[in-house]
C-alpha cells in the first residue's frame, strides 16, 4: 500500500456527533452539538468533551460545572446539526427543534427528552489546549431508552439505535456489526 504524507491534523474519523446539554435552569439551557467527545477512565466512569473558549456553552460549562451528553440519532440529525451551527446566544435551541428538556437525575442541566441515551457528568477538572479546553468530567449518572435494554441480562444493546456520527463534513448513520470483540481469539468448540 502507497502512502503520502499529510499535515499534522486531529485526522480521527468518525466521531460522535452527540448533543451536550448545559445550563442550570431554563432561562439558560443550551445545546452544542460535539464531536471532540469521548471516554478517558473506566473506573471511575470518565468522559470528557472539548470546546473552544468563544462557543456560548464553554462559559456555561465552565460555571455550572457540569454537562449532558445526549446521543444522536438519524432522526435528531436536524436538531444536531443546527445545535452545532447556530449560537445558543441567539436562539433557544430546544424551542427551535421542539426538543423537550428535563431535568437530569444527578445534575441540574438538561437532558433531552428525544435522546435515546443521556450520560450525566460532573466536570472534575478544566485543561487549557491551545484552540479548545478539555471539560473531564465523571459521569454520575447513564439515562438509556428501554428499547435499548436487552431483556435477557439487562445490558444496553445499542444494536438497532441508529445513531449517527460525522465524519469530514458529513453526518453518517452508524449499524453494521462485524463482528464480537474478543471474536479473534475464541477458541473454536
Amino acid at each position: 500500500m502507497k502512502k503520502v504524507n499529510k499535515k499534522p491534523t486531529p485526522l480521527i474519523y468518525p466521531v460522535p456527533a452527540a448533543m451536550v446539554s448545559c445550563g442550570s435552569n431554563p432561562e439558560e439551557y443550551n445545546i452544542i452539538t460535539i464531536a471532540w467527545t469521548g471516554t478517558v477512565n473506566s473506573i471511575p466512569p470518565m468522559c470528557y468533551v472539548s470546546i473552544r473558549k468563544d462557543r456560548h456553552s464553554h462559559g456555561i460549562i465552565e460555571r455550572n460545572r457540569e454537562f449532558v451528553i445526549n446521543y444522536s440519532t438519524a432522526d435528531l440529525v436536524r436538531a444536531a446539526d443546527f445545535c452545532g451551527r447556530i449560537s445558543g446566544r441567539d436562539f433557544n435551541k430546544f424551542k427551535e427543534m421542539n426538543l423537550t428538556p428535563k431535568t437530569g437525575v444527578k445534575v441540574k442541566a438538561p437532558v433531552i427528552e428525544e435522546s435515546p441515551v443521556n450520560i450525566e457528568c460532573k466536570v472534575t477538572e478544566i485543561k487549557e489546549l491551545g484552540s479548545h479546553d478539555m471539560f473531564l468530567a465523571e459521569v454520575v449518572n447513564i439515562q438509556v431508552s428501554e428499547n435499548f435494554i436487552d431483556d435477557s441480562n439487562g445490558t444496553v444493546n445499542m444494536q438497532h439505535s441508529d445513531l449517527m456520527a460525522y465524519s469530514h463534513g458529513k453526518y453518517v448513520q452508524l449499524g453494521n456489526i462485524l463482528e464480537q470483540a474478543g471474536f479473534s481469539i475464541k477458541k473454536n468448540k
